[in-house]
């Protein structure tokens, strides 16, 4: 009697994440891949990164994790968005992220908010729209490409002369954990409520991605990066 011993089945489902998470991460290495040698940026280039960030991120972040919450209708799901929702709001991240940029010589003035207000405001609009899986591609773009973009942002930091780094070695940490929960939660989602056929996947991860290069390139509206 002859035996043959069959490689488990991947399922549609592990098919599709799998794919989606090579995506997402893709443009992540697009993204990191394109940022300016940090030895070479002027210190006003420096604080205008960090500026941009924190303007955007302080103030915004809960609300975009919020917002993907409300839309996202998957009971595996909601537990993961809750989870990092709760951290942020225990730790008064928002808190260490102003204490980190004010150490840095980067509190945000009206220009760094108006220099990233168009591409903020798209963001916005495109969560009010409360779609799951597109949010949730998105949050986990985002997730990913901040857990990355720690380091170079504390160096930054550094180089304009600041020690106040708690900001920047908790979410080098604990961002892993909430990527890969965002991934696992998208997953979910898609699978109990798939996009339609004429939506993009990766409709707010376009959108995301703008607003990640305004951020750190601050290039003038209709300039291509």
């Amino acid at each position: 009697m002859t035996t043959t011993l069959l490689a488990p089945q991947q399922s549609p489902t592990d098919s599709l994440d799998a794919a989606n998470r090579s995506a997402i991460n893709t443009q992540i290495e697009e993204l990191m891949a394109s940022l300016p040698n940090k030895n070479l940026l002027t210190p006003e280039e420096r604080r205008g990164i960090i500026a941009r960030y924190t303007s955007v991120l302080e103030g915004n972040f809960i609300y975009w994790m919020t917002a993907t919450l409300i839309a996202t209708q998957a009971e595996e799901a909601r537990p993961i968005i809750l989870e990092n929702l709760h951290e942020e709001c225990r730790d008064a991240h928002p808190d260490m992220l102003r204490r980190f940029a004010i150490g840095a010589g980067a509190f945000p003035t009206s220009a760094d908010a108006l220099a990233v207000n168009n591409e903020l405001a798209s963001m916005r609009r495109f969560l009010g729209k409360l779609s799951p899986v597109q949010s949730l591609a998105s949050m986990a773009l985002f997730e990913g490409f901040i857990q990355r973009f720690m380091s170079y942002l504390a160096d930054l930091a550094v180089l304009q002369g600041s020690t106040e780094m708690e900001y920047t070695d908790v979410h080098g940490v604990c961002d892993i954990a909430h990527t890969e929960g965002l991934f696992n939660a998208l997953a979910v989602e898609q699978s109990v409520n798939p996009l339609g056929a004429d939506q993009d996947l990766f409709e707010g991860v376009h959108i995301l991605r703008a607003l990640i290069e305004k951020i750190v390139f601050n290039r003038p509206d209709g300039v291509a990066s």
